[in-house]
């Protein structure tokens, strides 16, 4: 029966040779998702004998990511701006850069409440709901939120998230492409939709291209296809409240042609864009 830190060493020598620079770091959350214990106490009790069931189970795990399986589809966990959400291969697994988003919604959103505004906030392509979800948990003050996606299957993890987080209330999910299924004008958009080219396919690590749903990276040659038609839609009359804030993830070089569109359709527009942590435009702001 092997015990803890020989168990560990055995997951961090088998992703090693896989040539994976995080190996250490996967081995041990992979061994304390199994063993069901925090991290550091895996050092603290090193001699603790595992059940060979345990085991078994710890080094299946191993050799699925040394398939390139995800960690986080592996343990069904990822944490997003402090918070723990279920993810799995319906979905597409939450990123630090979208915490920008939040961030911006939250800014927005309280901005708007201050001036006795009780904004109503949709977010399209929804995913696993962490946006949304997010949003309702960090500012309890806003009333309501609609969440979109095409996926059934992806909205039903988000349903989870949303009852994870005690947030169900207050979140309405709805099914059906882009803006079509609002049911009502709103104040705040927030989305994350696919932008990423069909031709920058080969470039994204294999464990992204292989595990994580083309339906929620892929968007056209340029991966501008889903970003565009959402702005046209933005402009259909009864979907916008006045002065609303539209808030979208975009991918890097995208800069100038969703300018170009948005001063088409909304030419007093004002018109932001934030870096994300390595210095790309990842945040586009159009406030109406």
């Amino acid at each position: 029966m092997a015990t803890i830190s020989e168990l560990l060493e055995q997951g961090v020598q088998r992703l090693t040779q896989t040539g994976r620079e995080s190996a250490r770091l996967e081995a041990q959350v992979l061994l304390s998702y199994v063993l069901d214990l925090e991290r550091p106490l895996l050092y603290a009790y090193p001699e603790r004998e595992v059940t060979s069931r345990q085991a078994e189970r710890y080094l299946s795990l191993i050799e699925r990511r040394r398939q390139g399986e995800p960690v986080a589809y592996l343990t069904g966990h990822k944490e997003f701006y402090g918070l723990d959400f279920f993810v799995d291969n319906r979905v597409l697994i939450p990123r630090p850069e979208t915490e920008l988003l939040v961030d911006a919604a939250l800014a927005a959103g309280r901005g708007m409440l201050s001036q006795e505004r009780n904004p109503i906030v949709a977010d399209i392509g929804t995913g696993s709901g962490a946006i949304p979800v997010t949003l309702a948990v960090r500012e309890p003050r806003l009333p309501c939120f609609y969440a979109t996606d095409i996926s059934e299957e992806a909205l039903a993890v988000a349903r989870l998230n949303a009852e994870r987080h005690h947030v169900e209330s207050r979140i309405r999910f709805l099914q059906g492409d882009l803006l079509a299924p609002l049911p009502d004008p709103v104040d705040i958009i927030t989305a994350n939709l696919p932008y990423i080219g069909t031709g920058e396919m080969s470039g994204l690590p294999p464990d992204v291209r292989a595990y994580e749903p083309h339906l929620a990276l892929f968007s056209g040659p340029q991966g501008l296809d889903l970003l565009e038609r959402f702005f046209v839609e933005a402009r259909h009359p009864g979907v916008l409240k006045d002065h609303a804030v539209l808030l979208l993830e975009i991918g890097y070089g995208q800069r100038e042609a969703l300018t170009r569109l948005v001063r088409r359709l909304w030419p007093h527009a004002d018109i932001t864009f934030q870096k994300d942590y390595t210095g790309w435009d990842r945040l586009l702001k159009v406030a109406l």
